[in-house]
């Protein structure tokens, strides 16, 4: 399937929602080594960490195969996602004269590539 640069880059912004989510829900939580999650409390948890998984892994192939379709370096295509991804989507009468900035995030970690 032939993605274009806007799918990879709301794909890529799917990922960081999800990232975010897990995150989230890791600080409201707490450690679970420090005081035991409830199940619900686990399963919530491991649900936004596979779909942070999911997404991630994904959106990675995606990446691939539109580096190789555009016979582009696959990590110039990333990091233009990313950098786009940051971005916030231009709002409807608004162009990018208004000075509204890219706003800045951490750098995100990696999904993890195998249980918590």
């Amino acid at each position: 399937m032939a993605h274009t640069f806007e799918e990879l880059v709301a794909k890529q912004r799917a990922v960081d929602e999800a990232h975010a989510r897990v995150l989230h829900l890791r600080d409201t939580y707490g450690a679970p080594t420090a005081a035991p999650w409830s199940q619900a409390q686990t399963d919530t948890y491991e649900t936004a960490w596979r779909a942070w998984r999911d997404l991630a892994r994904d959106t990675q192939a995606a990446l691939s195969e539109y580096a190789k379709d555009e016979s582009r370096p696959r990590n110039a295509v990333e990091a233009d996602v990313r950098r786009a991804a940051k971005t916030p989507p231009e709002a409807p009468g608004w162009g990018s004269e208004t000075g509204t900035g890219s706003g800045s995030r951490p750098a995100s970690e990696e999904p993890p590539s195998g249980g918590r």
